[in-house]
């Protein structure tokens, strides 16, 4: 395979991966506003270990009262890496 094919290829597999890791992120976040529904234990329980690792990378940050924000940092810093690799392919 010619090198020159690596580098974009890549870029494009990785924007992809982040892509679709924001959007399990975006549901990971959306399902924590229904608690108490009773189907979503199953769900949650499996988007948690695949969301959490992430999530806790911006848990330095102070709630402020109920809101915590680190959630919309941990957003904000995938569309960031993500334009970024649009720009470097």
């Amino acid at each position: 395979m010619d090198n020159t094919l690596i580098a974009p290829l890549l870029i494009v597999s990785i924007s992809k991966f982040l892509e679709y890791y924001l959007y399990i992120l975006f549901a990971r976040l959306l399902l924590t506003w229904f608690p108490n529904i009773d189907w979503m234990q199953q769900i949650v329980g499996f988007l948690s270990p695949i969301t959490d690792p992430y999530l806790n990378l911006f848990r330095f940050v102070p709630p402020i009262g109920p809101l915590d924000l680190s959630p919309i940092i941990a957003i904000f810093a995938l569309q960031f890496a993500m334009q970024a690799l649009t720009l470097l392919g």
